[in-house]
């Protein structure tokens, strides 16, 4: 309870006591003092006196006897008669006042939560004892609120327009309150948010939102609350309460008070009982009657809904309480089913995907009207869901909801459909009266002819006459099929329009004949293929490109073949020498793009010597068939010079970097002396030699390159090895091993694993490594090889 007036009332600071001003301020803060301890005691004789009137109902006794019964059990309690009165409420009652008041005295022992109890009751007596929203907010500032750190608050009344009015307020001034008085709909405030959201929204800080509210000067950094107020499930209002400071979260004990607070205001705010969904249409109230006559004064189906409430008074659906004359049911079924039903009785699905009565339910609460369209309606006939699309507008009047819907209608939407087809596929229909000489276009045919529409349309007899000169013999067959053997007929044309386009159409038409078959009416369309009619003449010079395209690229690849065929021969003549063995194999790429630059060489020198090399000049095509030749032919021309692998891969290097169109190359170049036995070798980034010994095969040891043609100038390492009888050395392009889902590693020891089991002669080793070869690149490929009898 408030305190009472203080026992010697101070002057105003500032101000001598013993002065006339400062006696007068003194008398009205001792007058404002009493007034409040007398409104105090008001309230807290009103809970006694209820408190009383409990007993009386329980013990069975009479008022004095419940005084005293009263005055002893506080004596026992050693309580105040104000605090056990509350106690004997909150027992009788188990209302939410009960509930929050609990739940303060579980999650706190502050000295202060004992008082929450009395607080709310006196609130709440006094908000019931009210007149008006402005005692309202009064009682629950001074009584429940100014505890809780609160300065002001704001009772807003929810109109059915969606607009906010400022019931009452207290804590805010005069003046504040007057510019305040009025909300228009759809502006966004924090009132509105508790509104819209239908929730309580609890605010940080005002400058944190940027919202437009009542007092938003006075505390532009405190912290704000918007509550709902509402009963049966409609929204009548809303409680905004302002603190001073930044609002931190509140425990859940102070949040269920400010909502009990909140149904008190929803008592006040009610301005009208909602009507008896059971009544029949004599009982109405008055404003549901000019309701139901303006449903039937509408051209469109329409219902009139009332709440319909369970026996806690919470809203559970929606009576359907009259259907207008204009009514359609999607179902199909006549007025008298459906008025009179519950709305989810009668549209079980209105609460799925359609979201209907979620829709209606908002509306009620807030005042919000609603529209949409082409929303999906469902009606269950025989249990089997039938859906059909319409406008739906939903609004609130007083206590009733107002619903409409507009069917779509099937011939209107198709006729649409059909409007925009044509558009879309530049078709413009005519029909053609023989006899009377009326003729009847479509808008889309006097956009074909480039007419306005207020000009007389063509007749099919005139239709030569704005066509093409080229074009008049087909025409004529189209007019003579059509009007003299009376048989559809179609013709394409050029017309020529009056601004000077040409436009490529196709007409189809048929002949309507009477029932003496005789043609009385012509009926057809015209379709602009302009654009087809060009693309076809793009397609047809695109294929002609691509045959030309596609011969000269098997010249390119007959002419690349024939270079590789005439330079290395999948197979060459064996060289006749004493004590040596060569074999040579080259197999081309099979794909016509992947033909490239991989050459090989074996021959004998004058020095008796033998030169082997294999090689792969980067890239595919003709530039790598002859970069290849360049470079094969200056080994064979360099090699008579008597120079070692190493000098000859030097020189080699200079001719690949500036006389070769392709970019680099690999090679490896040996030289075998058959009188020593002796290999002496060198390598420009490309794969060792295989040396295949008894059942071992082993690659040679690398020796340092780089790639033909990276540099001007380079240095090559050489390696010398002597062979012994039966040895045999493989060398070969990486198109016999590489794969693309493995490493070359892993591609080597499967090329090393077949060398080891070699046939009995060189050819067939070459063949086998050939055949078995697991390379998937399609590459060309190269195999040298060589074995000491």
């Amino acid at each position: 309870m408030s305190p009472g007036r203080p026992a010697d009332a101070q002057a105003p600071a500032g101000t001598s006591p013993t002065s006339p001003v400062g006696r007068l301020a003194a008398t009205v803060e001792r007058l404002r003092g009493e007034v409040r301890s007398a409104q105090a005691e008001a309230d807290g004789r009103a809970l006694i006196e209820l408190a009383k009137g409990i007993l009386v109902e329980r013990l069975g006794c009479g008022p004095a006897q419940a005084a005293r019964q009263l005055a002893e059990l506080t004596g026992r309690a050693r309580m105040t008669p104000l605090e056990f009165a509350v106690e004997v409420i909150n027992q009788a009652a188990r209302d939410r006042v009960t509930e929050v008041t609990d739940a303060f005295l579980t999650a706190t022992t502050a000295p202060d939560s004992e008082s929450a109890a009395v607080r709310l009751r006196a609130a709440e007596s006094g908000a019931l004892a009210a007149d008006d929203a402005q005692a309202v907010a009064d009682s629950l500032l001074e009584h429940a609120l100014r505890p809780l750190g609160a300065v002001a608050v704001a009772v807003w009344a929810a109109d059915p327009d969606g607009s906010l009015t400022l019931a009452g307020s207290a804590g805010f001034s005069q003046v504040e309150a007057t510019r305040w008085r009025y909300v228009p709909p759809e502006v966004d405030t924090v009132a509105r948010r508790g509104l819209t959201e239908r929730s309580g929204q609890w605010f940080t800080s005002l400058a944190e939102t940027g919202l437009p509210t009542i007092g938003r000067h006075l505390h532009p950094d405190g912290g704000r609350v918007s509550m709902p107020t509402g009963t049966g499930g409609r929204i009548h209002g809303v409680l905004e309460i302002a603190w001073p400071r930044p609002l931190e979260p509140q425990p859940p004990q102070v949040v269920r008070q400010v909502e009990a607070l909140a149904e008190l205001c929803a008592h006040t705010l009610e301005t009208h009982t909602l009507p008896d969904v059971l009544t029949t249409e004599p009982g109405v109230l008055p404003d549901v009657t000019e309701l139901m006559d303006l449903a039937d004064g509408l051209h469109d189906p329409a219902l009139v809904l009332v709440p319909h409430t369970d026996a806690s008074g919470q809203l559970v659906d929606f009576r359907i309480l009259h259907v207008n004359t204009r009514f359609l049911d999607p179902a199909g079924r006549p007025r008298a089913m459906v008025s009179g039903a519950l709305l989810l009785e009668a549209y079980p699905l209105a609460a799925g995907r359609s979201e209907l009565f979620q829709h209606v339910e908002r509306v009620y609460a807030t005042g919000e009207p609603f529209r949409a369209e082409r929303m999906h309606l469902t009606a269950l006939v025989d249990e089997v869901p039938l859906s059909t699309v319409a406008d739906i507008s939903i609004s609130r009047h007083g206590g009733s909801v107002l619903l409409l819907w507009r069917i779509e209608d099937e011939t209107a939407r198709l006729a649409s459909l059909l409007q925009h087809a044509q558009r879309l596929g530049r078709i413009g229909g005519f029909e053609e009266n023989l006899l009377t000489g009326e003729i009847t276009w479509n808008g889309q045919l006097f956009s074909l002819y480039g007419r306005p529409p207020t000009s007389a349309p063509v007749p099919l007899e005139e239709l030569p006459a704005h066509a093409h000169a080229d074009d008049a013999a087909a025409i004529r067959r189209f007019l003579r099929t059509l009007l003299h053997h009376r048989r559809p007929a179609s013709a394409a044309f050029r017309l020529q329009r009056p601004d000077g386009v040409t436009r490529h159409i196709r007409v189809v038409a048929e002949p309507v004949l009477d029932t003496d078959g005789r043609l009385f009416v012509v009926r057809g369309a015209y379709q602009d293929i302009s654009a087809q009619h060009w693309t076809e003449v793009a397609l047809s010079a695109t294929r002609d490109q691509l045959a030309h395209t596609e011969q000269q690229a098997d010249e390119h690849y007959r002419l690349t073949l024939q270079l590789q065929h005439a330079i290395m021969p999948p197979t060459q003549a064996p060289l006749r020498m004493p004590d040596l063995q060569v074999a040579v194999r080259y197999q081309p790429a099979e794909t016509e793009q992947l033909v490239g630059g991989d050459w090989y060489d074996a021959v004998v020198l004058p020095s008796k010597k033998v030169l082997l090399c294999v090689g792969d000049v980067a890239g595919h095509g003709i530039h790598a068939a002859t970069s290849m030749v360049v470079l094969r032919n200056a080994l064979r021309g360099l090699a008579v010079t008597g120079a070692g692998p190493g000098q000859l891969l030097s020189w080699l290097n200079t001719v690949a970097h500036y006389l070769t169109s392709a970019g680099t190359a690999t090679a490896v170049c040996a030289l075998y002396d058959p009188e020593r036995h002796t290999l002496r070798w060198a390598r420009a980034g490309h794969l060792p030699p295989v040396l295949v010994r008894g059942s071992e095969a082993t690659p040679l040891p690398l020796v340092k390159g780089v790639l033909l043609g990276a540099f001007p100038e380079a240095r090559y390492e050489e390696g010398e090895m002597q062979l012994a009888s039966d040895d045999t050395l493989l060398m070969y392009t990486d198109g016999l091993i590489e794969r693309r889902d493995r490493s070359m590693e892993d591609s080597m020891s499967h090329l090393l694993a077949m060398a080891r089991n070699a046939p009995h002669t060189l050819d067939q080793q070459l063949d086998r490594l050939l055949t078995y070869s697991r390379s998937d690149t399609d590459d060309d490929t190269c195999i040298v090889g060589i074995r000491v009898v």
